[in-house]
């Protein structure tokens, strides 16, 4: 079932009003014709199952059907702070941090960061990995769409980061997987886990120094030393694997009927 998202201010009592690229989209990419079903969230927690009522040339009305409490979002906010990489890696880190669950994606300049972006550069390339965050978002069910920051420094990423409960800076010379461990148990739901990732070439030292200074704690993802497109994503998976176990699940989401 094809999904959208809108904002708070387009969901009325009884019925959704679409605007915006996504019109031509269900008009005349999908092609898709009154009395059809489709999802729509709202872009925090709620989700609504609808049914086309009219296509108009400038918007789509949506009647609601039922709506329920979206249950894809996981139990913790976890931003990934990401080391620029070279060439489209981005591309491919945004989208399956957003299915793996990431709440935001925040870009790093670093040291080692092959690529450096001027403001016109940077801007371009800012709208379109959040398009690819849109993307991902409908395609894996998300009930919010997680944002792409503009690029940071490494200074303003951590601070960006400061009020985090858990962060985590998988290193390549940081003691086994016990660290890891250790950071999971004691986690709760609802906290704000930060987890920064380096690009190719790893850290320098003195940003292990500034991430330490900043409370970050070295934790391993294992034996293998892991590439910058693969680091953050091993990582989101342990989370989402551990933050979904059980334990930490918030709600059980509830539906209402409507007539």
């Amino acid at each position: 079932m094809h999904h959208f998202f809108v904002t708070r201010e387009q969901i009325q009592q009884d019925e959704i009003v679409i605007t915006g690229p996504d019109v031509n989209h269900i008009r005349s990419v999908l092609r898709m014709r009154p009395g059809q079903q489709i999802r729509v969230s709202d872009g925090r927690q709620r989700e609504y199952l609808c049914s086309l009522e009219q296509l108009e040339p400038d918007r789509v009305l949506a009647r609601i059907l039922s709506e329920t409490e979206g249950e894809t979002e996981l139990p913790a906010r976890i931003t990934l702070l990401q080391g620029l990489p070279k060439g489209d890696k981005m591309e491919l880190i945004v989208q399956k941090a957003v299915e793996l669950g990431a709440f935001e994606v925040v870009p790093v300049a670093m040291e080692r960061s092959v690529v450096k972006l001027d403001a016109r550069k940077a801007e371009a390339r800012i709208r379109r990995w959040n398009g690819i965050a849109e993307s991902a978002a409908k395609q894996s069910g998300r009930v919010r769409v997680p944002q792409v920051t503009p690029v940071m420094t490494v200074r303003e990423a951590l601070d960006y980061v400061q009020d985090a409960a858990w962060k985590l800076l998988p290193y390549e010379n940081a003691r086994g997987m016990e660290s890891m461990k250790e950071a999971l148990e004691q986690m709760e739901p609802g906290c704000r886990i930060a987890v920064w990732i380096g690009p190719e070439g790893g850290f320098e030292e003195t940003e292990v120094e500034q991430g330490l200074a900043a409370g970050f704690r070295t934790v391993s993802l294992g034996r293998r030393i892991l590439r910058t497109e693969t680091a953050g994503l091993a990582a989101l998976s342990i989370l989402m694997f551990w933050l979904e176990a059980g334990a930490f699940r918030s709600g059980t989401g509830s539906e209402k009927e409507r007539d």
